[in-house]
């Protein structure tokens, strides 16, 4: 049997802020021992474990991984309008009138992490 994926590891300048976000946007919880201040933090949600982690440096180049939502129980615009309301950033709105594509938004910490809603 391979590896299983534990927690997908973000670096960031503010671990338990930007947790805050991600566990509202997923609906999940943060670790009970998570705290303001701390050098780390971890959501635990139904599709993901994120572990966030405080690092010194910015972010120098495009990531080259970022995480695709899709709603559950509301529509893509919705939800758009959810997570910016919550304080994400849209950077590219990519959405045609027939219903399809994505809009990219950033995340409230540092706007560098990318995540689409399809």
């Amino acid at each position: 049997m391979g590896s299983l994926v534990r927690h997908v590891t973000i670096d960031c300048a503010d671990p338990y802020g930007l947790a805050q976000f991600w566990a509202q946007a997923l609906d999940g919880t943060l670790a009970e021992d998570d705290n303001p201040g701390d050098e780390e933090a971890v959501v635990q949600s139904a599709g993901a474990s994120l572990l966030f982690i405080r690092v010194p440096d910015g972010k120098s180049v495009k990531n080259r991984v970022h995480l695709d939502l899709q709603p559950q129980d509301r529509s893509r615009d919705e939800e758009v309008e959810r997570l910016v309301a919550l304080g994400a950033t849209v950077l590219g709105d990519h959405r045609t009138p027939d219903g399809n594509g994505w809009v990219t938004l950033g995340d409230p910490n540092t706007r560098d992490y990318q995540f689409c809603a399809p």
